[in-house]
């Protein structure tokens, strides 16, 4: 086995089902604006895992042009990040396959993701939905990233990849894959729902005043904020005050994270205010966050050739760092190819 040093390198993606909401943005996409400069950044739009359920292909051709359009509204430069969409780069499923017979069935039966979204119809669901755990792990490590940045909810996700690195590693006695890092940090990191704070903030949610979407105009963005349920107290003294207040709590954690501090920032801003205080300036900060960036999204989407031409572009830049690495698996697996 040689002494293997990894080209420090964030891999991450977002799948285009539903439209994006402000989870996707605060738990992902501003972070991964964020991280570009810091180490070599590649941001794919997930398609293939999309498909695990049902799609229709019209709409799901329009949503991955939303989710690059997101990125790109909120920052994401494709001169300094790579940005594409996964089925166009197909050692993404070439990947996928030969961990398949690398993951165990019982590190599969252990996700619970795929507990929750299969519920009492698990025998029902596609073996893509099971088994797409395996795919997520060959989309980080096709391009040995390093770092992964993701929410609470998607640890366990970087986990098995991990567990699967280390099993092919051992297996064929090499060390040709990295120990991924899931990057968790931040406020609201786990954003959740307006009118139940209790359950994350959904796209499929069945109210529209549930969630803020990254296509809201400003108006739509204050209305939701302002409406917002909350309890009848009004905010503590300290950031300890919001233990049992998921409410409350989540519209604090969201203004941290829109306002780039902490909850206890927030609170120490506004100790003891009153909602009729607390949520219109919620509202306004969101507004003069959100409301360029819907307005860009909106832009971008009125050019969708322009929209494929840099997903083209950057399947291209993704394509030249993950072929190499399939080749070099095919190798080491013992896989023969006549040139």
């Amino acid at each position: 086995m040689t002494d293997t040093t990894f080209t420090p390198r964030v891999f991450s993606g977002i799948k285009p089902s539903g439209g994006l909401t402000l989870g996707n943005y605060l738990g992902a996409i501003k972070r991964f604006v964020g991280m570009q400069g810091q180490m070599e950044t590649i941001y794919c739009v997930v398609d293939m895992h999309a498909i695990t359920v049902w799609q229709d292909p019209k709409e799901l051709a329009n949503m991955t042009r939303e989710v690059a359009a997101g990125y790109l509204a909120a920052g994401l430069d494709p001169s300094q990040s790579i940005l594409f969409n996964q089925s166009q780069v197909a050692a993404h499923a070439e990947l996928g396959w030969i961990f398949n017979c690398v993951a165990r069935v019982g590190w599969m039966n252990r996700m619970t993701q795929f507990k929750d979204k299969a519920g009492s119809n698990a025998e029902k669901v596609s073996l893509g939905l099971y088994a797409y755990p395996s795919l997520m792990a060959a989309d980080i490590l096709l391009y040995h990233a390093t770092h992964v940045p993701v929410g609470e909810d998607q640890k366990q996700h970087v986990e098995l990849t991990r567990d699967i690195a280390a099993k092919f590693n051992h297996d064929y006695k090499t060390d040709f894959f990295p120990m991924t890092t899931p990057v968790i940090e931040g406020p609201a990191m786990r954003i959740m729902n307006l009118r139940d704070g209790t359950k994350k903030m959904s796209k499929s949610g069945e109210s529209d005043m549930e969630r803020i979407n990254m296509t809201d105009d400003a108006d739509k963005i204050a209305k939701k904020f302002k409406k917002a349920k909350t309890d009848p107290e009004p905010l503590p003294e300290t950031v300890e005050g919001l233990a049992d207040r998921p409410e409350a709590r989540n519209l604090v954690e969201i203004y941290a994270a829109l306002d780039d501090t902490t909850p206890e920032a927030v609170i120490a801003q506004y100790p003891g205010a009153g909602w009729g205080t607390f949520k219109p300036a919620l509202a306004d900060l969101a507004v003069a966050k959100l409301a360029p960036i819907s307005e860009e999204m909106a832009r971008l989407m009125d050019d969708p050739a322009e929209i494929d031409r840099i997903l083209a572009v950057g399947s291209d830049k993704a394509r030249a760092i993950a072929e190499p690495i399939l080749k070099k698996t095919y190798d080491i697996v013992g896989l023969l190819r006549s040139s």
